[in-house]
């Protein structure tokens, strides 16, 4: 059951994101605003 995680793989690939990809995620991390109330959070996505 047990696999042996420490062997290399023979090639590795560099993943990049796409500028679309980044382009979302900061455009969503500027919309989102995380509200607290008492003990609670609540998250409010303003498009």
């Amino acid at each position: 059951m047990a696999k042996i995680y420490s062997k290399k793989t023979l090639a590795t690939t560099k993943m990049l994101p796409k500028k679309d990809t980044i382009s979302f995620i900061l455009n969503y991390s500027k919309a989102l605003k995380v509200v607290k109330v008492g003990s609670m959070n609540f998250e409010i996505i303003a498009n």
